[in-house]
This record gives structure tokens, C-alpha cells and sequence, in this order.
């Protein structure tokens, strides 16, 4: 007998790289597992509707001082203190759940992964008082803050980093259901070059040291003091990642002209090869990029923008001992003379996680025969697409044969 046709749906962000790569890499994987899956992304943000886009959207203007400063307190007010924390999420349920319940209607899916917080927070609402009746996946790829990652209504939290289970269920619960899982980057980050292949492939100096300088996908932070500090202390090669933000590589490429120890990148699909053959990375925005690099025994430092959740994940960087924090140039060179001295093997037990597209099919294959688990590749079971309010009302589907 034919197994049902797996319908996955991955509600992403478009703020940077930190929540479309993951969503990508993980319905790659989903339809290597399952071809014949439905596994559409869609912006979980867009989708919630343009107010709230312009409002984080413009939140999330990080390229200026004014940015910054009104990046910071509106992270204070969302998630510090608790009446403010309230009212933000309440309003965004309010302002988000029809287009959010809209998008939702239109996939009918068995299963929605969250790559987005926002999103996820809205989710875990509607799961928990039973609007939504098909189960939520989290997907996190922060160390840490991560209040709206996870939920009291989320079925199941994935996580990057195994450190993070305990936060996880001091807010969804003791009983939260937390899997640490890889899968949600590049899978060569599971199986990485050797050092001088990497460097070989890169056309990188096989005899000197080299400094990977990060500012996220859209390249925010004091990325030209990083490189100026890097290449103060002599024999240094800088690689300048420089992501989508075009008018910071300009900006360097004018600072740095002429200077044959420094290269400017843009966006690449590159990064294990490069992770691999550098000596440290210098990176400003936290998330999966520091587990990367770690995960390949390349030291990190997170330096150059400690704003909002950044400084709870630099505060647990340092309680792990997963990477470095400097909070200034001085602190920065120390910390530079530190890494260089410290380059280890890839960390071998990130390979034996499982992949996340393997948890997410099990949780399908769960709810097909409650009480057997690990059939990772098993089709899903026709969920109760009812809703509370018609919202998810069962028909036809495209991609059923229907």
C-alpha cells in the first residue's frame, strides 16, 4: 500500500542567513529522505503581515548607531521585562495569527518546523490552546535568550547546541521535549576537508595564519577593527566575510587596498572549507556560525557587536567554554594571541547527532503509529487539518493526487 504523501512546512525569516539556511538544509534533506515530500518554505514573517514586518524589519536596522541603540531597547522591552514581554506577545499572536493561520490553511501540512522565533511564539500560542491542531517544531540555532525559540506549545525543540536544553526547559517546561541535532547547515560540516585541502581548494597561504573576520549575513559589527587587529600582529592572512552587505565590502575594499593579506568575500557556500582552514574566526552575531567553526576545533571569538540577545549568547559562550568573548580592541588582540595557540581537531561527535530532517519524519511517523519510534523515513499520517475555526478545513490538496 502507498505511504501518504509527508507535507512538511517551514515557516522561515528572510532577517539575514540565520533562519533560511537552516530551513533550507533542512527540507534538503526532507526531500533526500522522502522525494515524493511537499516541503515548502515560506516567510513566517511576511506572511504574519506587513505591520509586523516593517515594525522588526525596521528593528532590525543594524548598519547605524540609531539602529543599534533602538535595536537594544526594543529587545529590552520584548524580553526583559515581563509586562512589556507580555503585551509584545500577546500583540504579535493578534497582529500575526490570521495571515500566520492563512499560510498555514493553504499548505495543510502534517508538520510545521520554525526556523524564526517570532514565528514559533505565535505557533506554541495557537498549538497550546488547541487553534492549531498539527504539531510545531522548533528549530533553534541560538546558544541562548532563547524565550521565544521556545514554548510551553511547541511538540518538540531542536536544538544546535545541547548546552541549550536546560533554558529550553526552564521556559517550555521540564517535560519539553529537546533533541540535539545537526542538519540544520551544511552537512560537510559533519564530514570537513583536511586543513591544507581546505586551503589548497581556497587558494589560501598553506604557511601562514589565517583569521576569518564575520559579521553575519548582512555584515554588521566592527569587522575593520577585527582585521586591523588580526593583521597588528604580523604573519596573519584576513578573510573578510562580508555577506550580503555590499556597501560594507566597498567600505573595506577602500580601507584595505593594496593590502595582499587581506581578502573580501561575499556570501559563499563555502564556509566548512573555510572553517577548516582557518586558525580562528572573529564573528560578530552569534547563532549557527559559531557552532561551526567550533564544531571543526577552529577557535572563535565573538566580537564586534554585543547587542540585544548577542550578549546572552557571549555570556554563554564563556560559561561553555565554546568561544571567546572581547568587548574591545585590547581585548580583542589578547584574545587573537589566545586562539592562535589553541587549533584542535573537529569535534567527532557532532557527526553522530542526529539530522534534523530525521527527527522531524520520526515525529510524523510517531503520530502515524503512536509508540514506534525511530522509522526516520516513514510517511507521515493524515493529521486533523479541522482547525478550531475551520482554519486548516480538510479538501483537495496539491501534491496529494487528489
Amino acid at each position: 500500500m502507498p505511504t501518504p504523501v509527508p507535507r512538511v512546512l517551514v515557516l522561515s525569516a528572510a532577517i539575514g542567513e540565520g533562519h533560511d539556511l537552516p530551513a533550507r538544509q533542512l527540507v534538503a534533506d526532507v526531500l533526500e529522505r522522502r522525494p515524493d515530500a511537499h516541503a515548502p518554505i515560506v516567510d513566517g514573517l511576511q506572511a504574519m503581515g506587513g505591520l509586523l514586518e516593517r515594525v522588526i524589519m525596521g528593528g532590525s536596522s543594524f548598519h547605524s548607531a540609531w539602529g543599534n541603540r533602538a535595536f537594544d531597547v526594543g529587545y529590552a522591552l520584548a524580553f526583559h521585562l515581563p509586562p512589556t514581554r507580555r503585551f509584545t506577545n500577546r500583540m504579535m499572536e493578534l497582529l500575526g495569527r490570521r495571515g500566520l493561520l492563512a499560510a498555514i490553511a493553504r499548505e495543510r501540512p502534517d508538520v510545521i518546523v520554525s526556523t524564526y522565533p517570532g514565528t514559533t511564539e505565535v505557533l506554541g500560542r495557537l498549538r497550546r490552546r488547541g487553534t492549531l491542531t498539527v504539531p510545531v517544531v522548533s528549530a533553534i540555532t541560538d546558544l541562548a535568550a532563547l524565550r521565544t525559540w521556545a514554548h510551553p506549545g511547541v511538540d518538540l525543540h531542536l536544538v544546535t547546541h545541547p548546552e541549550s536544553d536546560a533554558e529550553v526547559r526552564a521556559i517550555a517546561g521540564a517535560d519539553a521535549r529537546v533533541v540535539p541535532v545537526r542538519g540544520l547547515d551544511d552537512e560537510r560540516f559533519a564530514a570537513p576537508p583536511a586543513r591544507e585541502d581546505a586551503r589548497r581548494e581556497l587558494e589560501l597561504p598553506l604557511g601562514a595564519r589565517v583569521v576569518v573576520v564575520s559579521g553575519g549575513g548582512w555584515g554588521v559589527g566592527d569587522l575593520g577593527g577585527a582585521v586591523d587587529s588580526a593583521l597588528a600582529l604580523g604573519g596573519i592572512f584576513v578573510v573578510v566575510m562580508c555577506g550580503r552587505n555590499e556597501l560594507l565590502r566597498d567600505r573595506l575594499a577602500l580601507r584595505f587596498a593594496g593590502n595582499a593579506r587581506v581578502r573580501l568575500i561575499g556570501f559563499t557556500t563555502q564556509v566548512p572549507d573555510l572553517f577548516a582552514a582557518a586558525d580562528v574566526l572573529v564573528h560578530s552575531t552569534a547563532g549557527l556560525t559559531v557552532l561551526e567553526a567550533a564544531v571543526l576545533g577552529c577557535p572563535v571569538i565573538s566580537y564586534g557587536w554585543g547587542r540585544g540577545h548577542i550578549r546572552a549568547n557571549n555570556r554563554g559562550y564563556v560559561e561553555h567554554g565554546i568561544a571567546d568573548v572581547a568587548r574591545s580592541r585590547p581585548e580583542l588582540t589578547a584574545a587573537l594571541r589566545r586562539a592562535l595557540t589553541r587549533r584542535r581537531s573537529p569535534d567527532p561527535a557532532y557527526a553522530r547527532l542526529p539530522l534534523a530532517a530525521d527527527v522531524v519524519l520520526d515525529l510524523l511517523a510517531e503520530r502515524a503509529a503512536p509508540g514506534v519510534a525511530g522509522a526516520a523515513s516513514a510517511a507521515a499520517a493524515p493529521a486533523d487539518r479541522s482547525g478550531a475555526a475551520g482554519v486548516l478545513a480538510a479538501g483537495p490538496r496539491a501534491g496529494d493526487g487528489a
